[in-house]
């Protein structure tokens, strides 16, 4: 029992901290790349294996029927939640999910093992950002999305979309931190414009995983608070700059740790991550919603390692769930979705 717990902990804070974890060791591979000392890499090319080419042989493409701890959805208000449709879910790491409103454009991070070392990340040449969109009967094949110049070495992970603007987190030489946030911006079909979110977010504030609200005026981020883990907290606009954080404090953080922000279009449901209160296995996806200034209790919505809760305008529900055997042991990660009633 207690091997259980402390698994469910560490995958907690793996899920809250999402991709960040696969980054964690990226930046000294990064380094000394830049350095001269590390692999020989290049930028992305023609030659790039695809994502099922990636994939190491023997790896197990999870289904609904073959997993050990499928998600519950304790709510009337979805369907029962069910892998994405298309070609987005291989026998890799699908994480992240990021749809934007209209539910035209899905963007998410892949990486072919989840548990091969950031440093093999960074150079293999698929682990990042991936996109697709809404064909008008089916998504289109995944891409990969290139947020660097073509010889810069980087691993990036997707936040939020604001418009064409999508934030997202990056290893990479020139940050402020071994992780900082960027902005991208979508023009033709294609990403460009990819800028380091600046000091006050990145080395102020010490952001982790964020979401900025329809109207670009409010961040919500994770960061630590000294004695109490992982908070959530929240910004506003000052003409170029962000004001001083506040944490938002009971109902929505507790003491344990909360993470993964998500925001819906009329700002009025606030969505995260954070160890089941109910019993079920690792991190659990919350909803609370807005009077005035106040945020509900939270209401937990679906169980059962899932996390990176995000919505389109319809209500749609898109979220990531890990699977895992009897052992404990990781097996993949795959996007679900709970339809709308």
């Amino acid at each position: 029992a207690d091997q259980g717990q402390q698994m469910q902990k560490t995958e907690l804070k793996q899920l809250i901290l999402s991709f960040w974890v696969f980054l964690a060791a990226g930046i000294f591979a990064l380094c000394g790349c830049a350095d001269n000392h590390g692999p020989d890499v290049s930028g992305p090319g023609d030659n790039d294996p695809t994502r099922e080419e990636s994939i190491p042989d023997g790896a197990t493409k999870m289904t609904p029927e073959t997993d050990h701890w499928p998600p519950v959805l304790h709510s009337p208000e979805w369907g029962q939640p069910v892998p994405m449709e298309g070609q987005v879910n291989t026998a890799g790491v699908e994480d992240a999910p990021v749809i934007t409103p209209d539910g035209n454009t899905f963007i998410f991070f892949f990486t072919p093992d989840g548990n091969a070392p950031a440093q093999e990340q960074l150079v293999d040449g698929v682990s990042g950002v991936w996109w697709c969109t809404w064909g008008g009967s089916e998504w289109t094949e995944p891409e990969r999305a290139h947020l660097a110049g073509e010889d810069e070495v980087h691993l990036d992970g997707p936040f939020a979309i604001q418009g064409n603007i999508l934030w997202f987190g990056s290893a990479r030489v020139g940050n402020y931190n071994d992780l900082d946030i960027y902005t991208a911006v979508l023009s033709g079909g294609e990403w460009i414009n990819w800028q380091n979110a600046g000091v006050q977010i990145n080395q102020t504030f010490d952001a982790g995983e964020l979401y900025l609200t329809a109207d670009g005026q409010t961040l919500y981020f994770g960061a630590q608070h000294t004695g109490t883990g992982v908070d959530l907290w929240r910004v506003t606009r000052n003409g170029q700059e962000w004001s001083i954080p506040v944490n938002l404090g009971a109902p929505v953080n507790s003491s344990l740790d909360e993470g993964q922000p998500f925001v819906s279009s009329d700002g009025s449901e606030l969505w995260f991550a954070r160890l089941s209160g109910m019993g079920y296995q690792g991190p659990a996806i919350f909803r609370s919603t807005k009077t005035g200034d106040t945020w509900s209790e939270p209401t937990e919505i679906v169980s059962n390692f899932v996390g990176d809760p995000g919505l389109d305008s319809a209500g749609n529900l898109y979220f990531t769930h890990l699977f895992y055997d009897n052992e404990g042991n990781k097996i993949e990660a795959d996007i679900y979705v709970a339809s709308r009633h």
